[in-house]
């Protein structure tokens, strides 16, 4: 999930382009260099100084293409763990990400021609795909690829199932193996620089007001940055899809779980629009407060995404609210400048003290996204049979922890350790850059949680004997202080989830061929267009903006067709659930 770095973003679009264009192939091909349709030696990209490999294993190691419908970073071709990975699975891929487009702009081009790489992660493009008969039925081959068909459940399977019974895409995020090790928190939150805690004594900051009298504290006591950059107090994502600041804190600020859609009455087990209720207007009007007392960036409501990374990147920025995984390069490119005290941790806040924070929710099934063969692949099979390698135990201990001896070692007990140079070297992008994949192949299928060996964590960074370890002294600060043992410590996470959550992954399955499917774009259109302007408007003018914006809300919304379906789906999920508990 990284953006493309920006002098490279030509060479990434025409990687792209080729990309797309060639089928599944047993090509191979010269380290960081573009694809090509030539048969290339692979012990050119493996060692130029072995002539001892079969011929016939050269032939066999396929190539396929990938494209994710995402901002991310590629790696060169002859990327250490790839290349492992294509000596146990005979298949690498060559990746590329979403660049200059958003993801419906650029699956309608890919539409619209007719061409396809042989894998493809639509993101909210994926719709339009299923629609277009991009891709193939991947339940009309399974029963000889083990590894997919046990991936998840039956019961699971049927929630990724279309209207016709078929299966056209791969969940990849939040399929637990095991039990959940999370150390981390990835999801939305009101988020603050470790540096700012440590200076106020570890305060405990559970209100919007608590929240931005830090930031206007801190930010008072220090005007500039250690390198003499003017200090932000605030910002958030805001572009297209990405403006989940913008979008949806009233919902947790009610103490409600990340639905996205809608707020679910757990007594009624009905559908109830937060962008109406008196919260709404509670919150944009506290931030309207903040950007016209200077703590808000004053370009964050018209700023690109990666304009909102770059300035997170710098360290000025105090606080944010966004989902972490979609502001994590900003954390990493900190980590890179040696700003471990500017990077994020999140903060339980609600609308009131009394009210229990709902930010964190346990792994859930997205049955709206995930990772697809496309009809332009000209051996399924063979795409097929390397997504289930890659599912492999060995795969995974690759994809994630990388060689034994190399990037780890494996104690009597079989427990995974890393000594200081290999947590370094978890840490350089560069590094990452050139030796592993679980970056670049993050949108393959994998599981969370635990290994297959049920002793050592999916991640590094969640292994026990790991995770202190490997933080930094201000972190370690940090945690000690508060009296936490890891940062997801900072929220709760108790709560489990509840038979109908997460109700985002009904609504973009939708399209504006149903009524209701008008009303979310309506809804999306008009919140792009005046929660910016109510945040920024002159304090006294900001009562009249909001009630012109709800007044044209009522009128241009069929609120009734949107919460109707909403409602009936809630139901349909609780009554799988009850019947499942029966």
């Amino acid at each position: 999930m990284k953006k493309s770095k920006t002098p490279v973003a030509a060479l990434i679009a025409l990687t792209m382009l080729v990309s797309i264009m060639v089928g599944c192939s047993k090509d191979t091909k010269e380290p960081k260099d573009t694809q090509t349709n030539t048969a290339t030696d692979t012990n050119d990209i493996i060692d130029n100084t072995s002539n001892t490999t079969n011929d016939k294993d050269i032939q066999e190691e396929k190539m396929f293409t990938m494209f994710n419908a995402v901002p991310g970073t590629e790696v060169p071709d002859d990327n250490r763990i790839l290349r492992k990975l294509a000596e146990l699975t005979g298949a690498w891929a060559k990746v590329t990400w979403l660049t200059g487009q958003s993801a419906d702009e650029r699956i309608g081009v890919m539409i619209a021609g007719g061409d396809y790489p042989d894998f493809i992660t639509g993101a909210t493009g994926t719709p339009a795909l299923i629609d277009a008969g991009a891709l193939i039925a991947i339940d009309e081959y399974w029963d000889a690829y083990p590894n997919i068909k046990n991936y998840l459940s039956e019961e699971d399977w049927n929630r990724v199932r279309e209207e016709d019974g078929h299966i056209y895409l791969i969940p990849q995020f939040g399929i637990i193996q095991g039990k959940d090790m999370a150390t981390y928190h990835w999801d939305e939150a009101f988020w603050i620089q470790k540096d700012v805690l440590i200076w106020d004594n570890f305060p405990k900051i559970r209100t919007l007001d608590q929240y931005f009298d830090l930031i206007a504290r801190y930010k008072e006591a220090h005007p500039t940055t250690e390198d003499g950059q003017e200090t932000v107090g605030f910002s958030m994502s805001s572009e297209d899809w990405r403006y989940f600041g913008v979008e949806n804190p009233p919902l947790f600020l009610s103490g409600y779980p990340n639905d996205g859609a809608c707020i679910v009455d757990p007594e009624t087990e009905t559908a109830i629009d937060y962008n109406t209720i008196p919260e709404a207007k509670t919150y944009y009007q506290r931030v309207n407060k903040a950007f016209n007392d200077g703590l808000v960036h004053p370009e964050t409501f018209t700023m690109s995404y990666d304009q909102y990374i770059s300035l997170l990147s710098t360290g000025r920025v105090l606080g944010t609210i966004d989902q972490l995984w979609n502001f994590n390069t900003a954390n990493e490119a900190l980590v890179t400048q040696g700003k471990i005290g500017k990077t994020y941790v999140p903060l339980p806040i609600t609308f009131d003290e009394s009210i229990k924070d709902r930010w964190h929710s346990p792994s859930a099934l997205d049955v709206s996204n995930g990772l697809s063969v496309t009809v332009s692949c000209k051996d399924i099979e063979g795409a097929l049979q390397f997504i289930d390698d890659l599912l492999s135990p060995e795969a995974m201990i690759l994809r994630a922890w990388g060689e034994e001896g190399v990037d780890y070692f494996v104690d009597n007990d079989g427990v995974f350790y890393r000594n200081a140079e290999q947590r370094a070297n978890y840490d350089n992008q560069d590094w990452i850059a050139e030796n592993f994949v679980n970056q670049v192949y993050a949108y393959f299928p994998h599981f969370e949680g635990l290994l297959a060996d049920g002793i050592n964590a999916q991640d590094p960074k969640n292994q026990p004997n790991e995770f202190y370890d490997s933080l930094y002294p201000v972190e370690k600060v940090l945690l000690d202080g508060y009296g936490y043992k890891t940062f997801l410590d900072f929220l709760s996470s108790d709560e489990p989830n509840e038979p109908w959550y997460p109700m985002w992954s009904y609504t973009n399955t939708w399209t504006n061929e149903t009524a209701y499917g008008l009303a979310k774009s309506k809804i999306t259109e008009l919140k792009h267009e005046w929660l910016p302007k109510a945040m920024m408007a002159p304090a006294d003018k900001f009562d009249d903006i909001w009630d012109e914006y709800q007044e044209i809300y009522r009128t241009e919304v069929d609120i009734d067709a949107y919460l109707d379906e909403l409602t009936a789906e809630v139901g349909r999920r609780v009554d799988i659930a009850r019947s499942k508990n029966r």
